[in-house]
């Protein structure tokens, strides 16, 4: 069996990408930030602190769910922004179930998607919870003071890019980089098919 883990730099379309294929290939996806939703929902967070504590917390939920899986001897999709902080608790688990794993990594021009990460800031379907930083649920939404959010600068969001390596991430295994400029132009037809002849190796080594 195998897992194919989704990452990459922010709003370059991961969540969208691990669906597409998670249809093509019929496999489910462990989504931490759906994780984390359930959690802001549900558990909530009052300070920077508390919301940092909720994001550990979802990594751990989903290496727990992702080991139960691999127990199991099922294939999944593991969607996340991972960065070089990620590599040694992923190998863990691959080393422990022996998973090989394919790495999507997602990519493109960083001024482009640094417009879309904008976008996707200030959309009002985007989960409150990942915008604000103090307090969530939110005591008074319609507050301006409070709704009203400072985003990243460009020059600090290329640097966490590079700082962190979410486009240069992979583990013990092959890496595929794709290009989310514009995300028409993607052939999901040849991804797909590139992943199905990764499978067809790993089945016969």
């Amino acid at each position: 069996m195998y897992c194919i883990l989704v990452t990459g730099i922010p709003a370059a379309g991961k969540s969208t990408m691990a669906e597409m294929m998670a249809r093509q290939l019929k496999l489910p996806v462990i989504s931490k930030d759906a994780v984390k939703e359930l959690l802001f929902d549900n558990v909530g967070f009052r300070s920077r602190e508390e919301k940092v504590n909720l994001g550990i917390a979802s990594m751990e939920i989903m290496y727990y769910v992702a080991g139960q899986l691999m127990s199991a001897g099922q294939p999944f999709i593991m969607e996340n922004n991972f960065e070089y902080s990620s590599q040694q608790g992923i190998q863990n688990l691959l080393d422990k179930y022996q998973y090989p794993a394919l790495t999507i990594a997602l990519t493109g021009d960083y001024k482009v998607i640094y417009r879309r990460y904008l976008e996707r800031e200030s959309s009002p379907d985007r989960h409150r919870g990942h915008v604000v930083n103090d307090c969530y649920p939110e005591k008074k939404k319609n507050d301006p003071a409070i709704c009203k959010v400072t985003p990243v600068s460009y020059e600090n969001f290329a640097q966490g890019i590079k700082q962190r390596g979410f486009d240069a991430f992979w583990v013990d295994g092959k890496q595929m980089k794709v290009d989310t400029t514009d995300f028409s132009k993607i052939n999901m037809e040849e991804l797909v098919s590139q992943i199905a002849a990764w499978t067809e190796e790993i089945r016969h080594d």
